[in-house]
């Protein structure tokens, strides 16, 4: 069951690590409007809400998927470890450290670093 907290002063809605697979634009069109609907800033999906194909960006479910946050100007938190992906993809790795620049999109391998990004 998804959750919505405050994380240092910043309204989060986090997604419960079981649920439904995240594979479309319309998944994430869902999110934002259940997130926007409870006032949430910001949309945490733990990795194994991800469908595999996420990961593998000649498909662009993870472009489509972070240009629906982008527009929508809603931050997204994958959360987790992804270096079993990141690993078999220079492309991805060069993605991920990207989004990680930015303020929008981050992937983070645990709740300590997104807490310490949300506060900085």
């Amino acid at each position: 069951m998804s959750t919505l907290q405050t994380i240092s002063d910043v309204s989060v809605w986090v997604c419960a690590s079981e649920g439904g697979v995240i594979s479309s634009e319309q998944d994430a069109l869902d999110l934002v409007g259940n997130a926007s609907y409870q006032g949430a800033q910001w949309v945490v999906v733990p990795v194994e809400r991800l469908d595999d194909a996420f990961f593998e960006l000649r498909t662009r479910v993870a472009g489509d998927i972070v240009q629906k946050f982008v527009n929508y100007r809603m931050g997204l938190v994958v959360l987790g470890d992804i270096s079993a992906h990141t690993a078999r993809s220079s492309a991805l790795r060069d993605f991920v450290r990207e989004c990680n620049r930015g303020r929008q999109t981050w992937f983070l391998p645990d709740v300590e670093e997104m807490q310490a990004r949300l506060k900085g």
